[in-house]
């Protein structure tokens, strides 16, 4: 009678037992997970051999590519239900990529992973029945045991929606930039619609106000008024403008160290009639050490305006306004500017950056837009700033915006030369500077020719469009050239270029004077060649000093001639 087994031995049988049963339980759960992965129908799997021939193919690349196991098994690779253009350009990238020859077909799709090298591409998969759909694919390489290649795995999803989310989004994208560009061809043509006739009215009132004899005081009153409603009319289509290229995202800013102490000098100047005329005390900080802040200067001066416009308009009788300068974290100033006004309630502060929202004061005396804060604000975001106020119904506001500080940018001598302008004008001199004006408008014209009249050492001649200009000017070779842009025939820029590009007027500055005054006009203009820039409607004290600057070029280069003994 054979010996019963130990307890211990029991033991041991039982735990193996166990041991056993997990085990089988764990290849069950495997075979289970390794069944679904082969039959599911969301991705397709194909497994092929080291050469490349298909050996496993599931549900889901049965599905997706229209074949059956059997129809592909043994007998194709992956890349014969690839579109082949698209496998040789694979090819013809990898061997540039990688420097080596990659032939089309399997080797292209596979050659990454043989070498370790992580691989997903995107081709398009060609289904039995000829349709097409593109994928996203993965392929590994499968080693042994000794890390020998035997075959490879290709899992693909199909990536039609996506692609056609893409192209969605780009057909939207090209309709919205087609909307921005006619949005911004519309302000342009309605910048220039609108200031062609404020051109003439601002132009001729000024001419009156400044003419010969002066006109009387009921004149005067008359002529003030045309001129406050009309540069009134300038700023509310300026601001309308920049408003909208902003939101169009279309607003140019060119930022680049600006001295602040120079830039509230010039604003103490700008705001000093109209606060004198207030009775309103304004004072500016005295800033121990230079400081320069990242801006665009014109930009800044523009907010600095508006602040300190609102600060003296809002404010009450012989009241003050104080600028401020406060140091806070490095690398960034703020500049506050408090009135001694009403004071703003909380519900109003929270509605004051609303386009168009005067907070109540349309019935006021005071004019405004509704608009100049808006700006402001984003003015100051898009230099890297920030906006804020504090405010108290009966005790004033403070307005503040925080800007980023910058080192002092260096000159050379010459650029610094070019930067303080030309030289002051010599009136005794004999000689006369011709210039020529390019304009199909006339009453433009006869406000240049009015303006010119007042200047004895300049003689002006016309021409009514391009071609008459071009003409006019070879056979004149005037000093410079006036061009409007928006001419009858061709326009201002083509009959620059053709001038420029004619080796007897190519000599000539060509200076623009055009109801185009939008930023990228401007831009525009000056890349293409003009000289200078000028918009209407005409300011006169700028217009005279342009004729100033072309005057001691005029003079410079006939002296030089003369020097060398050449008629110039």
């Amino acid at each position: 009678m054979s010996p019963l087994p130990s307890l211990s031995a029991l033991d041991a049988l039982a735990k193996a037992d166990g041991i056993e049963v997990k085990r089988q339980e764990a290849l069950l759960k495997t075979g289970a997970l390794q069944t679904a992965i082969l039959t599911s129908e969301n991705f397709s799997i194909i497994a092929t051999d080291e050469k490349g021939i298909i050996q496993l193919f599931n549900v889901g690349a049965e599905r997706m590519l229209g074949y059956m196991a059997a129809e592909v098994v043994n007998k194709i690779n992956p890349s014969d239900i690839h579109d082949p253009q698209e496998v040789m350009a694979r090819a013809q990238a990898l061997s540039a990529e990688l420097a080596t020859t990659i032939t089309p077909g399997f080797e292209a799709l596979a050659f990454k992973a043989s070498r370790g090298i992580e691989d997903i591409y995107e081709l398009t998969y060609i289904c039995k029945d000829g349709s097409r759909f593109p994928a996203i694919v993965s392929i590994t390489a499968l080693r042994d045991d000794l890390g020998t290649i035997i075959g490879y795995l290709l899992i693909g999803t199909d990536n039609s929606v996506r692609k056609q989310v893409e192209v969605a989004l780009k057909e939207s994208m090209a309709v919205a930039e087609k909307a921005n560009l006619a949005k911004s061809d519309f302000l342009s043509s309605m910048s220039h619609e609108l200031r062609t006739p404020l051109s003439a009215i601002l132009g001729f009132a000024q001419l009156i106000e400044s003419g010969t004899p002066e006109p009387t005081p009921s004149q005067k009153r008359s002529v003030d008024q045309i001129l406050q409603a009309g540069w009134y009319l300038l700023d509310l289509i300026n601001e309308i403008l920049d408003l909208a290229l902003i939101e169009s995202g279309k607003l140019s800013l060119s930022l680049e160290p600006v001295s602040l102490a120079e830039v509230m000098r010039e604003c103490e100047t700008m705001i000093e009639s109209q606060a004198e005329k207030r009775g309103i005390a304004v004072s500016f900080p005295e800033l121990d050490s230079p400081i320069f802040v990242n801006v665009d200067r014109t930009r800044l001066k523009q907010v600095l305006i508006n602040l300190l416009s609102n600060a003296i308009k809002y404010n009450t009788e012989h009241g003050k306004v104080t600028i401020k300068c406060v140091g806070l974290t490095p690398g960034r100033i703020r500049i506050c500017v408090e009135d001694t006004g009403e004071g703003l309630a909380r519900e109003k502060i929270d509605q004051l950056f609303q386009p168009f929202n005067r907070l109540g004061q349309e019935a006021s005396t005071e004019q405004g837009t509704g608009i100049g804060l808006v700006m402001t604000k984003r003015l100051v975001e898009l230099m890297g700033g920030a906006i804020g106020v504090e405010s108290a119904v009966g005790k004033g506001s403070m307005f503040w915006i925080e800007l980023n500080i910058t080192t002092e940018q260096k000159f050379s001598p010459e650029l610094l030369n070019l930067a303080l302008g030309p030289a002051a004008h010599e009136p005794a001199d004999l000689q006369t500077c011709t210039v020529l004006y390019v304009e199909d408008n006339p009453a433009n014209l006869m406000l240049v020719e009015d303006l010119i009249a007042r200047r004895a050492d300049f003689r002006l001649l016309s021409a009514r469009d391009g071609i008459s200009g071009i003409a006019i000017a070879r056979a004149s070779l005037p000093d410079f050239v006036l061009m409007d842009i928006n001419l009858p025939g061709i326009s201002g820029i083509t009959a620059m270029k053709i001038l420029s590009e004619d080796p007897l007027t190519r000599g000539i500055p060509v200076v623009a004077l055009s109801a185009n005054a939008m930023p990228r006009d401007i831009e525009k203009g000056l890349e293409a060649g003009f000289f200078r820039y000028l918009t209407k409607p005409i300011k006169i004290n700028e217009f005279m000093e342009t004729l100033d600057l072309m005057f001691t070029l005029a003079k410079s280069k006939k002296d030089g001639a003369a020097a060398k003994g050449v008629t110039p």
